[in-house]
């Protein structure tokens, strides 16, 4: 499958679980708890290799997955392992888990950026980020810092599909492409 239609793929399986997880209370956070421990699980090399296999049936898919989760999912996740599991999906879910983080995120008016810095960020800096950006984009803003001394200098902050590269690496590769 191409890395392009993963999204495409993986997006009416993320928007199912999103409206199941609105239809109860405290589902949206008990879909999210679900999908990332299902994510993980099915990224891990042993059980990627086993999901590989082109032997198993699709029980033997949905009881591998069931036996190592079936205790953290409800009734609702097993029913979805099932149904990924029966149109050869569990491979998706890790894209799905991204893209119902996405509506979440967006239905709750939250928006988490990531700054990479070349230096430490202080609490007071990140604070200031936020305000700001929760002004222009009307969001609750999560801000994660990272520290690349790479960078040289400046920050480079990401936030869903948009990059705003403000570091000196950045502009020095910039001017290295325009002088090429």
């Amino acid at each position: 499958m191409a890395e392009a239609e993963l999204p495409t793929i993986a997006r009416p399986y993320a928007r199912a679980a999103f409206s199941s997880g609105l239809d109860q209370p405290e589902g949206l956070g008990t879909w999210s708890r679900m999908l990332s421990l299902l994510a993980a699980a099915v990224s891990e090399p042993m059980v990627e290799e086993a999901l590989d296999n082109p032997t198993l049936t699709t029980e033997d898919e949905t009881s591998l997955v069931l036996q190592l989760l079936g205790d953290d999912l409800n009734q609702d996740g097993q029913n979805f392992v099932t149904v990924l599991a029966e149109y050869g999906r569990l491979a998706l879910l890790p894209t799905i888990a991204e893209l119902f983080e996405l509506l979440k995120a967006n239905h709750e008016k939250t928006m988490d950026v990531e700054v990479t810095s070349a230096f430490d960020v202080s609490e007071e800096q990140k604070a200031e980020l936020a305000t700001a950006l929760h002004r222009m984009l009307q969001r609750d803003i999560n801000v994660e810092t990272e520290v690349d001394e790479s960078l040289i200098g400046g920050v480079v902050i990401r936030a869903e599909d948009t990059v705003i590269d403000d570091s000196v690496k950045g502009r020095l590769e910039k001017l290295s492409q325009v002088l090429s």
